[in-house]
């Protein structure tokens, strides 16, 4: 062929080309199989038969890349637009489908030129091909970067050999997604959602100094950033996320229901209900993620209260990211959403009210009810744990509540207020919850104490008092506030200040004995027994300072004190989730403070409370060994014979005082090592101990009996 009718012939045949077909003199090269995905994807290779002349191969060899381009970018767009893409993936699909119909336009143009221009040339062709290969090679060069995100270019596949990655096929399921990705790698995760305009955002920040590139990115980005943005306002403005294909920022589990919450003692609701993922945001939301995740959850709370309308449409906000109200449009949902929510709290749902109530019935607060239902339920109280009547305990707990002239008589949240058994030991359960290395990692050891109580009390053996625990009710939204995580501290401190308050009243029990009963006030002719007598009402004496003081400082130096703290940050809190974390500080502070979340001091003060409780409990057993020791101590009717005929007898009186000084020696010890630890962990961690140390050692001084005597009177 003459030059002339080779560069026609070729011109015809790249027309054919450029739109995906093979021409007479240009094929697809031998190893092209259309009918194969991976093939079509990596785009049709061509290859010129020989023969053409140099000058025409090598401009042809230049424009059949634009052809091997296109096809690989129609392919991708075949690909991607498939449902398990996601919607920013069929965005983005659509308006590359856009410019591939306006190339389609120009090859259709190209061709009418070709067909009616004398003066069209090979070189002209290449002339008005130029911005449009360029255009192609940058949707070729993202279709490839995707692809291989997606590991669906055989090169990837290839290095893909770990079929059994667990990790990756349970993230797969619960994003949403099938055990067998895109690619057909089993776990293999899908780019979309977020990834996408991420990889959008970084092409575009990269290509600075190509204004065609960076157009051409811009528009991509704005188009496939769309329905991103419909879930992003429905979620900042409705509350609700319409995410069928798991690619938005935030991620929702549907399995945790808002009905759980009774029963949820981690928070779970409103810790794991909804969260970010993290590796899916897009970079124009990573600065303001957590507001995003916030304004949601706080408007979903609203939501289910009835106070967000759902029906109405959002309207006026930016529907891409390139709008500059982007960032004001995320700012006002989340501080609209927060004041929405606070104000739903603190004053339709009497949020302050409701913490009263808690502290009145929790902390003993004004408690001249709880004091009339302990009597009340003495009987019950003092049975083992395992045959309390509950119910019982719970009607009188309710007559209690509706004594006329109470703090509780006039609370509208009494019927909130139940009782429950815990037949796990206090100190046990903090030594259990302390060794797990904290209260929130310790709370399925509550959970698994409360489901098998059985196997617990066969250990501890516990009578009602000690296993007496109340539990309070909440309704939702406040139950997000005063969550069980919180209940559960609650019920925390509350028994350890029971316990403290049913020791008072033992040694007050053994104190009235001590004036009251023949044989305690009346005085022996035997010296030594009424040295005796003198010991054990100093002990008693001592501990009763020492149960007295530490009830005091935990009431009005401790609790008293940071729940002003609390009260006070109410009126000054800006924010839903600086609320329910100052509530969670204030009742770890009281744990902490109170000596409840360290193993020494809850070690050294079960022993303590155990040698008080043993000492007034055998108050009865201590009067009839006195009695065999000096018989006159009997009664009146003992003492009419001649007082000569009474003897001592020295070896009950040598087991007496045996038996009186172990109890002193045991709580002098303990009580010491009690001072040495709260002197240490004040100086290195809790400061407040110190004014505990001042207090107790006004227990510790066993020399100084006339003030212990007076303070215990």
């Amino acid at each position: 062929m003459t030059l002339e009718l080779q560069e026609a012939s070729i011109l015809e045949d790249l027309l054919f080309v450029f739109m995906g077909y093979e021409g007479q003199y240009i094929r697809f090269r031998e190893d092209y199989n259309p009918h194969l995905e991976s093939a079509r994807l990596d785009g049709p290779q061509f290859r010129i038969l020989p023969g053409l002349d140099p000058s025409l191969r090598d401009l042809s060899t230049t424009m059949l890349k634009m052809a091997t381009h296109y096809g690989a970018v129609e392919a991708f767009v075949e690909v991607q637009s498939r449902e398990e893409f996601g919607a920013v993936n069929h965005a983005l699909c659509a308006a590359i489908r856009k410019l591939l119909r306006d190339y389609l336009v120009l090859v259709a143009q190209l061709e009418h030129q070709f067909q009616t221009s004398p003066s069209f040339t090979l070189h002209i062709l290449h002339l008005h091909t130029l911005p449009t290969c360029h255009m192609m090679y940058q949707l070729y060069s993202l279709a490839r970067e995707m692809l291989r995100r997606n590991s669906m270019l055989e090169d990837d596949m290839d290095s893909v050999d770990d079929y059994d990655d667990v990790e990756n096929i349970l993230e797969s399921l619960r994003e949403g997604g099938d055990i067998v990705g895109a690619s057909g790698v089993p776990g293999v995760k899908i780019c979309k959602g977020g990834s996408v305009l991420g990889l959008l955002t970084h092409r575009l920040a990269s290509m600075a100094g190509d204004p065609a590139a960076r157009s051409l990115l811009s528009m991509l980005l704005r188009e496939a950033s769309r329905p991103y943005m419909a879930m992003l306002n429905e979620w900042l403005h409705h509350g609700m996320i319409r995410d069928p294909h798991s690619e938005f920022l935030v991620k929702e589990q549907k399995s945790i229901r808002r009905e759980r919450l009774e029963e949820d003692y981690t928070d779970e609701y409103w810790e794991k209900r909804y969260t970010v993922r993290d590796g899916d945001v897009p970079p124009q939301l990573e600065a303001v993620k957590e507001k995003v995740l916030l304004a949601g959850k706080y408007l979903n709370v609203v939501r289910e209260c009835g106070g967000v309308d759902v029906s109405k449409q959002v309207a006026d906000v930016p529907k891409s990211f390139d709008d500059i109200r982007f960032l004001d449009n995320v700012n006002s949902a989340y501080a609209h959403a927060n004041e929405s929510l606070l104000n739903l709290l603190l004053t339709t749902h009497a949020l302050p009210a409701r913490l009263r109530s808690l502290k009145h019935y929790f902390f003993l607060d004004r408690s001249d009810f709880f004091s009339y239902f302990l009597e009340l339920g003495a009987t019950e109280l003092q049975k083992p744990a395992k045959k309390v009547n509950v119910g019982k305990l719970q009607s009188l707990l309710d007559l209690a509540l509706r004594q006329p002239g109470s703090i509780a008589a006039s609370d509208p949240f009494k019927e909130d207020v139940k009782v429950q058994m815990n037949e796990v030991g206090l100190t046990k359960w903090l030594m259990r919850v302390v060794s797990v290395s904290g209260i929130d990692e310790g709370v399925t050891t509550f959970e698994e104490s409360h489901k098998a109580p059985a196997a617990a009390s066969a250990v501890d053996q516990i009578i009602g008092f000690n296993a007496l625990e109340l539990d309070y009710s909440v309704p939702f939204p406040l139950s997000l506030v005063i969550s069980r995580k919180t209940v559960l501290r609650y019920q925390l401190l509350f028994r350890y200040l029971l316990s403290l308050r049913h020791l008072e009243t033992l040694l007050g029990q053994a104190w009235q004995d001590h004036t009251t009963q023949y044989t305690w006030k009346q005085r022996s002719r035997f010296p030594q027994i009424e040295m005796w007598k003198r010991r054990a009402w100093t002990l008693r004496a001592r501990m009763l300072v020492f149960v007295q003081q530490l009830m005091y400082f935990c009431t009005s130096e401790v609790v008293e004190p940071n729940w002003n703290g609390l009260m006070r940050r109410l009126g000054e809190v800006r924010t839903v989730d600086e609320l329910m974390q100052d509530h969670v500080d204030f009742l770890d502070t009281c744990l902490k403070e109170c000596m409840l979340t360290n193993s020494k001091l809850l070690k050294i003060h079960a022993k303590l409370m155990m040698t008080c409780t043993m000492f007034a409990s055998y108050t009865s057993s201590l009067s009839k060994a006195l009695v065999g020791a000096d018989p006159s101590l009997a009664g009146p009717s003992a003492r009419r014979g001649s007082l000569d005929d009474v003897k001592l007898d020295p070896a009950r009186l040598d087991k007496l005082s045996d038996n009186l000084a172990k109890y002193e020696e045991n709580f002098s010890r303990h009580l010491k090592i009690l001072l040495d630890a709260l002197n240490y962990y004040a100086a290195t961690e809790t400061v407040v101990l110190l004014g505990l140390c001042a207090r107790l050692s006004t227990a510790s001084n066993e020399k100084d009996e006339g003030s212990g005597l007076v303070m215990a009177g």
